[in-house]
């Protein structure tokens, strides 16, 4: 098994980059030469794109931003410290940095270009650790100064928490419905608690109705408050319904009495009514709600002797109540999940698998269910399922391979839909609301609509959904046009803003003052309407000198950075408490364990600031022509580190081909 050491040597040696093998001495294209010394036409630009992280992001975090400032590249403004300051800046997107630390898949961490180094950055722990520091120091929101709009949000789970979080931030007055007891959707119903402390997720669901937002709760809309009322009585109204009905099998006895939903059966559990399980529960799904009601029922066990008004059916329907002092003579249930879906294909994250496997959750793929076999009493007994093949590409059932799988509770995962009593004309016909690109219902004007109940996916998804259809409410409150989408729609750095937060706006640019000469005779040309030269800052400080930004339409591949600056590192891992088979029984422990403050620094120090500078000073130091130099420190702030001089630089690209992070392009222009 290869070591550490051994990863890195192999690591240094493929990133090792080098232009010319030694005893080269002609160029080998006629181009090449325009990238030569005084020849060329080419100098360096600083330009800043958008990491992948990010653009994997549905939420549309400044992922970037939030470990620079944790690693300390990024200084917090005076007073603040920067476990607030990252916290503020993780929030611009997202309110929920606990529960997404906890919970999320981390399609960031896929993107992650460190992934070509030897593995991606810890992402979500980070997060996880920057979201208690908040809970724990009790940080709280601001919101904007009032407006006097009003706005209806229907569905209080992630996409319209994260919805009301937005437009109170703009200032607009939230009335929030939900027709449960508490507010927390899929995240407070459909997510266990030992995956998701209920004291993290409640702490930051508070801080935003902390917030000024009014919540109404135990109301349901169409039904308690009808939907032209809140119309009459609110500017706009915002649907975050969610998919709360789940979908049973739709193939021959799968209406049976002891069939049930994934999401009813979660729903049951997490408001502590289902207290056990049967002996042999069949799960169908592949995703991540089946592998949660697989590993819920691992944790509840079973009792042999039970009453018949106590089988898990009745109770995940709201029939009747389990004995609680009964529950403790269970014991550990059967429980087999199956998937159309090879193993390695999957929906569910791949560490969810392997936890399940480890809790002595049997999982099976490539099995279509075919037909639900009943007893005499129209009770499910087992499930009929035949192989399919995958080898053509497609799936094709395999003539001869049906078995029954022995059962007695069988859930079915295999999707949603969202509930319409009372809201008459938005089914779109599929158990969904129709949306545009800005999130407004199509042909019903002053209605928007977010997360599952467009289509159901995952928390981030929602919650970036939510942020976006506030942004749409907004420019509907002020009669604005909607503003189009950029290509990279996500959570940007921006330039201007950091300038203005550190005291370094440039000066407002009139052409109609701009004086072709001065007290020292004529100006040159490119300084002034050109805006670039002296010391980092353009001449009187009008602009930014030789930035570009292109982050919203860019995204930085790993080919464009120096990978042989970066050594080998191990990723520091959160520890895991997933309990074996023999364990699970009962463990209702929370499973995640954060770093400490000083693992959160380090594993943050792996991020490789892909384009954005991260002051490693290469540029500064491999220029022959010292052409390259550092912002003067009165000056300088996150994105604007280094400056060239363009009277020295002779084109020779060394800066570019040395930046780590992809940051330094070489541009056109006279020199």
């Amino acid at each position: 098994m290869a070591t550490p050491a051994d990863k890195a040597k192999e690591t240094s040696k493929a990133h090792t980059w080098r232009r010319f093998k030694d005893g080269e001495h002609k160029w080998r294209r006629w181009n090449d030469q325009i990238f030569t010394a005084d020849e060329t036409d080419k100098c360096p630009t600083y330009v800043h794109k958008t990491p992948p992280c990010q653009a994997s992001c549905p939420s549309g975090e400044d992922i970037r931003g939030w470990l620079n400032i944790v690693r300390g590249i990024e200084k917090a403004p005076k007073d603040v410290k920067w476990q607030e300051y990252a916290f503020r800046r993780s929030t611009d997107a997202n309110p929920f940095p606990s529960m997404m630390g906890r919970v999320c898949p981390a399609p960031c961490q896929t993107g992650c270009n460190r992934n070509v180094v030897e593995d991606y950055v810890g992402i979500n722990a980070v997060e996880q650790f920057i979201g208690d520091y908040a809970l724990a120091n009790n940080l709280k929101f601001q919101a904007g100064p009032e407006t006097g709009k009003k706005v209806a949000i229907i569905g209080g789970g992630p996409a319209g928490l994260s919805a009301a979080y937005q437009l109170r931030r703009k200032g607009h007055a939230v009335t929030l419905f939900d027709d449960h007891d508490e507010l927390g959707g899929m995240a407070k119903y459909g997510v266990p608690g030992y995956r998701l402390p209920r004291e993290s997720l409640n702490g930051e669901m508070n801080r935003i109705v902390d917030m000024g937002v009014t919540v109404k709760l135990k109301t349901r809309v169409g039904v308690d408050v009808k939907l032209d009322e809140l119309e009459k009585s609110h500017d706009a109204v915002l649907f975050a319904i969610g998919c709360k009905a789940g979908r049973i099998l739709p193939i021959e006895g799968g209406n049976a009495p002891n069939s049930v939903s994934g999401v009813a059966f979660l729903e049951a559990f997490n408001q502590g009514r289902l207290k056990t399980v049967s002996g042999r529960v069949v799960v169908v799904g592949g995703g991540d709600t089946s592998i949660d009601v697989a590993s819920v029922a691992r944790r509840l066990g079973y009792i042999k002797e039970m009453k018949e008004t106590e089988r898990p059916e009745y109770i995940v329907l709201g029939q009747t109540a389990h004995d609680v002092a009964a529950t403790a003579r269970k014991e550990g249930a059967e429980v087999l999940l199956i998937s159309r879906q090879p193993l390695d294909k999957m929906n569910a994250a791949k560490h969810e698998i392997d936890d399940a496997q480890r809790e002595g959750i049997k999982i099976m793929g490539s099995l279509q269910p075919v037909k639900v076999i009943l007893d005499s009493s129209g009770r499910a007994k087992a499930l009929r399922v035949i192989e399919l093949d995958y080898s053509s590409g497609k799936p094709v059932e395999k003539p001869g391979s049906e078995k029954d799988l022995d059962l007695d509770l069988l859930v079915s995962a295999i999707g949603q839909a969202g509930n319409f009593e009372g809201l008459d004309g938005f089914d779109n016909g599929k158990g969904l609301i129709n949306a545009d690109k800005f999130y407004q219902v199509p042909g019903k004007k002053g209605y928007f609509v977010c997360g599952d109940i467009i289509r159901p996916h995952l928390l981030t998804t929602v919650i970036g959904q939510g942020s976006i259809a506030a942004e749409s409410i907004d420019h509907y409150l002020k009669n604005e046009d909607m503003a189009k989408r950029p290509k990279v729609d996500v959570h940007h750095f921006n330039l201007l803003d950091k300038l203005k937060e550190t005291g370094l706006t440039p000066k407002d640019f009139k052409p109609s003052d701009y004086k072709p000469t001065t007290d020292e005779g004529p100006r040159p040309i490119d300084q002034g309407l050109r805006g670039t030269t002296e010391q980092g800052k353009a001449v009187g400080g009008y602009a930014v000198h030789n930035y570009e930004d292109r982050a919203d339409a860019e995204v930085v591949h790993s080919e464009e950075l120096f990978l042989g600056h970066f050594p080998y590192v191990e990723r520091i891992k959160r520890t895991e408490k997933v309990p074996d088979a023999n364990e699970v029984l009962g463990h209702f422990e929370e499973r995640m364990i954060g770093l400490d403050e000083k693992q959160t620094v380090e594993e943050a120090k792996r991020c490789m600031s892909c384009g954005m500078c991260f002051e490693c000073d290469n540029c500064v130091i491999y220029c022959p022509q010292t052409a390259v130099k550092r912002t003067p420190k009165t000056e300088s702030t996150m994105g604007r580190y280094v400056y060239t001089d363009y009277d020295l630089c002779i084109g020779c690209h060394i800066c570019a081909d040395v930046c780590p992070t992809g940051y330094i392009k070489m541009g056109m222009g006279d020199h």
